[in-house]
């Protein structure tokens, strides 16, 4: 065979090794590393979920995955933990779906790699029955990695496939909370940053109180107690010209009769015991900027006729002097109380009442705007764990989906009081569904309206009685659509098909 034009004696022999060594190394990486396609991190080629099926047993990873991808998955295989580690820092993967006695290798200590690599993807372990109770511990003592399931080898593969779907669903939660959570303040007008919401009544409500900061008219927030009035308060001052000057909250629950007209108006020298000079109120103190009087509901009758002047004179009266002093105050209310009904008990003064709401808001409570829970979740977690110098990298998707199906009656205030407490107990780095307080573990999702489910009419049925009617109900909700169907009962299509032919529907 000729020599290539320009090759000198000897360079064949050392292209003819250089060659064979290429071929070795290649043929080594795909005994290691098999079917690591790209791009993985595509959304749209991801079908029911990104799998790496990481199995010392080449063949039987082979065996695995194929099965998987008949189920409509997409996976890549690694057969040690190095080249799965690599494949890691390369992919974004949904499910590692992981044999832990791999040669080599401590279980523990690629569980960390993994959750460091990616905190997000679920994890399903596979191990024999020996084995499992040393993989359990070595979980724990990882400092609970978010392993969603343990499977005993050989696993049942319709189990395996239900649960392979069910942990990339709960990854994909998670990632579309953090997506969400990442974009807020780039979506939020100005002055209203710090307002976390993903929820269309929400945006409704930004919007209107963003259309009105700038102009100078009372606003009256109504809401649950805990929902956020006052951070709603503080934003619209913020959006507004007077955003440069004084933000004052009175907090109107807090003052007693005797004092309240003092605190919010100021007095005179000598206009009562104790009062040895003179002193300016909230109002005055507040010149040019915004007075938020929180909690106005509770404001004495008394005192409601002298705020009533406020808001139309635009001057105030101290305590013991006859002149007035005028005031350039935005006013901005709020109350948990129905003030309508107040007015009608006679314990609020209708024309106050319309003085007030020139422009009402009204804030929902966190059950009506669930999908703001994860986003909330994700910045409390972030907030507390930097003030209490806390490692957390992730909250388990199973976690986060408790926490949104609570009912919350403490609002946005409970929930930051939950989340503070988490992480000053919780060892970290991930928040488990073990991590939450037991009233949110075992509570049950409610109704609209806060309504429990009623027990009428299945006492004396049978489980597979209740069941069928169920899935019957259900379907007939989504007019036989069977992957809408499965996803609304949590359970897996393939499931739901076995149910359907069992109970002949």
């Amino acid at each position: 065979m000729p020599r290539p034009e320009g090759e000198r004696p000897g360079d064949a022999e050392s292209r003819t090794a250089s060659e064979s060594k290429g071929a070795r190394d290649a043929e080594a990486q795909s005994t290691s590393l098999t079917r690591i396609r790209q791009p993985t991190e595509i959304v749209d080629q991801r079908g029911k979920g990104v799998v790496l099926v990481v199995d010392g047993d080449q063949e039987r990873g082979e065996v695995t995955a194929d099965g998987l991808e008949a189920a409509g998955f997409r996976c890549d295989i690694a057969d040690h933990g190095d080249a799965a580690l690599e494949a890691l820092e390369k992919n974004r993967y949904e499910l590692v779906l992981a044999d832990l006695e791999l040669e080599g290798t401590s279980g523990t200590e690629f569980l960390c790699r993994v959750r460091e690599i990616n905190p997000h993807a679920g994890l399903i372990v596979l191990t024999s029955h020996e084995s499992m109770a040393d993989a359990t511990a070595a979980a724990v003592e990882a400092g609970r990695l978010g392993v969603s399931e343990y499977l005993v080898r050989p696993p049942d593969f319709d189990d395996l496939v239900e649960k392979a779907m069910r942990t990339v669903e709960k990854s994909r939660l998670g990632e579309l909370a953090r997506d969400r959570a990442k974009s807020i303040p780039r979506g939020a007008p100005p002055g209203f940053e710090r307002i976390i919401y993903a929820s269309e009544s929400m945006r409704r409500v930004v919007e209107r109180c963003s259309q009105v900061a700038s102009k100078d008219v009372t606003v009256l927030i109504t809401g649950e107690s805990g929902t956020g009035k006052d951070l709603l308060a503080h934003a619209i001052h913020q959006a507004s010209p007077r955003r440069s000057r004084r933000f004052m909250p009175v907090n109107c629950a807090a003052l007693s009769p005797q004092i309240i007209e003092s605190e919010l108006f100021g007095h005179e020298k000598g206009a009562f015991t104790g009062a040895i000079s003179s002193r300016l109120g909230y109002f005055e103190h507040s010149n040019r900027g915004t007075i938020f009087l929180d909690e106005v509901g509770d404001i004495p009758l008394e005192t409601q006729v002298k705020l009533l002047r406020v808001l139309e004179n635009r001057e105030i009266v101290r305590v013991g002097a006859n002149d007035p002093v005028p005031v350039d105050v935005r006013v901005v209310a709020a109350t948990h109380r129905n003030l309508e009904e107040r007015v009608a008990e006679g314990k609020f003064r209708e024309d106050l009442y319309y003085r007030l709401k020139v422009v009402p808001i009204h804030l929902p409570p966190l059950r009506e705007r669930r999908d703001d829970i994860p986003l909330l979740v994700y910045h409390f977690v972030a907030k507390y764990a930097d003030a209490y110098d806390k490692h957390f990298e992730e909250v388990e998707p199973a976690a986060v989906a408790a926490l949104a199906t609570h009912s919350w009656k403490g609002n946005v205030r409970e929930l930051r009081h939950v989340i503070e407490n988490i992480i000053v107990v919780a060892p970290g780095p991930l928040i488990t569904v073990a991590d939450l307080p037991e009233s949110i573990r075992i509570a049950r999702p409610q109704l609209e309206g806060g309504t429990a489910p009623s027990l009428d009419g299945l006492v004396g049925r049978t489980i597979q009685d209740v069941e069928r009617e169920h899935i019957r109900n259900t379907l007939a909700s989504v007019d036989g659509n069977r992957q809408e169907a499965a996803k609304m009962l949590g359970i897996a299509e393939r499931t739901l098909y076995r149910r359907i032919k069992e109970y002949g529907l």
